[in-house]
């Protein structure tokens, strides 16, 4: 059983410093049992931020939020969700089961915020008021997007034991490199306007499992992080039994782009 205070001498061990900003994708399973429960991991990572650092997690919205009209449903099902879904709200609407359970211990946490877009970002700290000073409807990930903001104050990348293909901030990437053929997906999600709930248009490139390009290959993310790791010579280190990663956003993005754009063009 791993303790509070063990868990933050390993992520500082890692690398985490006072003031950072931190965007984390964790496995609760991968760090193994702590004592006091999966609120004490996170609490460990703010212990090590201090006041004056920000953490940041992805939690998205429940399955069916953003379904509608992406062509993944039957015709029978989507008129099931659009008779009966409920207006997705920001703030008490679970997070996407497979964003693993920390994010929602997290989110449900006193002093957490969160964006008010289906496309939604938990945070904690002293940047979260500039983080979600705004968000474009349309195109979330992309420009004037929380990920860019983060890219703008040095944010790091914490991969706590999870799949290196979880790592959300490479769809920012995505949205800003050139890229021939970008897939586009168009659907619907309820909001409330003025006490009733509507089914509002939304448009993005597409970061589903199909992915945002033809070219890519199955795992492309994954493919990407190691490649940047082993370029980085970063080798990682132990939080509790998980064997986890520090890296920068910005040295990411210069990595990734380019190799994007290769792919897309092959």
């Amino acid at each position: 059983m791993h303790s509070r205070a063990r868990l933050v001498t390993d992520l500082r061990t890692l690398g985490i410093e006072g003031g950072d900003v931190v965007m984390v994708h964790a496995s609760v399973r991968s760090v193994g049992e702590v004592a006091g429960g999966p609120d004490e991991i996170h609490l460990a990572i703010k212990d090590v931020l201090t006041d004056h650092g920000t953490l940041v997690m992805y939690a998205s919205c429940p399955r069916y939020v953003d379904e509608v009209g992406r062509g993944n449903l039957s015709p029978g099902e989507e008129s099931e969700v659009l008779e009966k879904l409920p207006a997705f709200d920001a703030h008490t609407a679970r997070s996407a089961r497979d964003n693993g359970i920390l994010v929602e211990f997290l989110r449900t946490y006193p002093g957490s915020q969160v964006n008010r877009h289906p496309a939604r970002f938990v945070a904690w700290g002293k940047q979260v008021e500039y983080l979600f000073s705004a968000q474009p409807w349309d195109y979330a990930f992309g420009y004037g997007s929380a990920l860019e903001r983060l890219v703008a104050l040095d944010g790091k990348i914490l991969l706590l034991g999870c799949d290196h293909d979880t790592v959300t901030f490479l769809h920012y990437v995505e949205h800003i490199a050139d890229l021939p053929g970008k897939r586009v997906a168009r659907f619907k999600v309820p909001v409330l306007e003025n006490g009733a709930r509507v089914w509002r248009e939304m448009e993005e490139f597409d970061t589903s499992g199909a992915g945002v390009h033809p070219n890519w290959p199955d795992r492309f993310f994954a493919e990407i992080v190691d490649g940047y790791l082993a370029a980085s010579h970063n080798r990682g280190g132990q939080v509790g039994h998980a064997h986890c990663h520090l890296l920068p956003m910005r040295g990411l993005m210069e990595y990734a782009r380019p190799v994007m754009e290769r792919m897309a063009r092959l």
